[in-house]
């Protein structure tokens, strides 16, 4: 036998030997009371062995861990929990015992657990479940299960450490992430305040109402406010003191004197309630109001012009209803005549309506009061020069003398009988007014009218607003001939 054989025959006596001596000495122990349990560790897991045939060692120690723990025997049943986890399941240990704690616990909850207790015999398993307890608030745990044995009990070892406070806290924090995202993607200017009114955070539209940094000053001052609705009464600190108390006010219009540029803003304010129910702050939403202001100026002159010229149409047909009454022979006759002028109204309002009530080509108007009878006579009507557009004043003025002439033509004139012919055309100015002449050829003799109707007067006063304007008639032996006036300040 070699020197290296002898070392390690004396090394494996020496190891039996201290293995015995450690023996006797636990068989020492527990003869005299002096152990409660013996704990074994094997290769897949801890075995408890209680000495004297109960597990209050077990138990006592269970009592002074931190986290909620309890021992489930094999089938899941609770065997014994502490009073962390009795608490944090609102039960009492009686309540408790002999239940599967999978039938405690919510469903979520309960199939975590299930799923722990199946891989526990191979890894050390941990899983983050969650329940509500008896007041409805959430709670967070990681959960953690091995398998032991108590006596000659298989059982598992389950703690319950709970992380309630990390999950909320993480929660605030994506929240507040999420918050401070959604401040800097707005395009109106958000401002955040504390409850002093002290200027937090500012979105980058917020250059629109102050020119500068505005965190760490006071809202109030460098952004005063006048409320149009309350002068006076309520201003921006008055604006944060009331949302500091819990309510949140919305839409209210103001002016920001000191902003740089737009001075109308849509004011509202809330309160920021970041965990809970407490008041942290305030949050200041001020939208751009200079656009709307703009519209609504513009509307309201809009409005204003629609209502003077309703009112100047319904003058205008009180006026035809009541000439055309005063020269009709018979009511058929009044009806049938006053209507065309109603029509010829309407064609050059319809026409301006679709120019937007900006100005109006004189074809154009000549053209649409010929409409009705331009089929048939098509070949008997020129119109040359008359590109020319007026503006909304002479446009209906030169659509009533239109109708007038085209009515009087079809029934008396160069458009009654075939080979008739109606030239309207350009003439030169005169006395800075532009003319316009209407030339009958063709058609039946004229002669001049014994007594002057209505339509006479109608075309030689219509465009009468100033000396310059008007129409002046002419009966030639050819046919009728008009010369029409308009105004120079009526031109485009």
């Amino acid at each position: 036998m070699t020197s290296d054989s002898l070392s390690e025959t004396d090394a494996l006596i020496a190891d039996l030997r201290h293995r015995l001596a450690e023996a006797e000495e636990t068989l020492r122990a527990i003869r005299e009371n002096e152990v409660d349990a013996l704990v074994m560790r094997g290769p897949h897991a801890e075995e408890v062995f209680v000495i004297g045939g109960d597990a209050e060692s077990y138990r006592a120690f269970m009592e002074v861990m931190e986290p909620g723990a309890a021992a489930l025997d094999e089938s899941g049943r609770v065997l014994y929990a502490n009073s962390a986890l009795t608490r944090a399941l609102g039960k009492s240990l009686s309540e408790l015992q002999g239940k599967a704690l999978t039938d405690v616990l919510a469903a979520d909850a309960s199939r975590e657990i299930r799923l722990l207790l199946r891989d526990a015999g191979t890894t050390l398993q941990n899983r983050e479940i969650h329940f509500s307890d008896d007041a409805g608030v959430d709670l967070h745990f990681i959960v953690a299960a091995t398998p032991l044995r108590i006596g000659t009990v298989s059982a598992y070892a389950v703690t319950f450490a709970e992380v309630t406070q990390r999950v909320r806290n993480e929660s605030v924090e994506q929240n507040e992430r999420a918050a401070r995202a959604v401040v800097a993607s707005a395009n109106e200017a958000v401002l955040v305040c504390d409850l002093e009114g002290i200027i937090t955070h500012a979105n980058a539209a917020a250059g629109i109402v102050y020119d500068g940094n505005p965190i760490g000053q006071s809202f109030a001052e460098i952004i005063p406010l006048v409320f149009r609705d309350a002068p006076g009464i309520l201003q921006a600190d008055g604006l944060i003191a009331t949302v500091a108390g819990g309510t949140p006010l919305q839409g209210i219009e103001a002016i920001a004197s000191n902003a740089p540029k737009v001075k109308d803003y849509l004011v509202s304010a809330a309160p920021l309630r970041i965990a809970g129910d407490r008041i942290s702050g305030i949050v200041i939403t001020m939208v751009d109001l200079s656009r709307r202001k703009a519209a609504e100026k513009q509307q309201s002159l809009l409005m204003h012009e629609l209502d003077h010229r309703v009112k100047n149409a319904l003058t205008l047909v009180l006026s035809i209803c009541a000439r055309t009454a005063s020269t009709a022979d018979t009511v058929a006759t009044f009806q049938k005549t006053f209507s065309g002028r109603i029509r010829a109204l309407a064609a050059t309002h319809t026409l301006l309506t679709q120019r937007s009530w900006t100005s109006l080509p004189l074809g154009d108007i000549v053209t649409y009061e010929l409409a009705p009878y331009i089929e048939a006579t098509a070949n008997q009507v020129a119109i040359e020069g008359l590109d020319v557009a007026v503006l909304p004043r002479a446009a209906i003025g030169f659509g009533l003398i239109v109708h007038e002439l085209t009515t009087n033509a079809v029934k008396y004139g160069a458009l009654s009988q075939p080979g008739g012919q109606v030239t309207v055309r350009a003439l030169n100015r005169k006395n800075g007014a532009f003319v316009v002449e209407w030339r009958e050829t063709g058609g039946p003799p004229v002669a001049p009218p014994r007594r002057k109707g209505f339509g006479h007067a109608l075309i030689a006063r219509t465009l009468q607003y100033v000396p310059e304007g008007g129409a002046e008639f002419s009966f030639e032996p050819t046919g009728v001939v008009c010369r029409i006036s308009i105004p120079a300040e009526d031109m485009c």
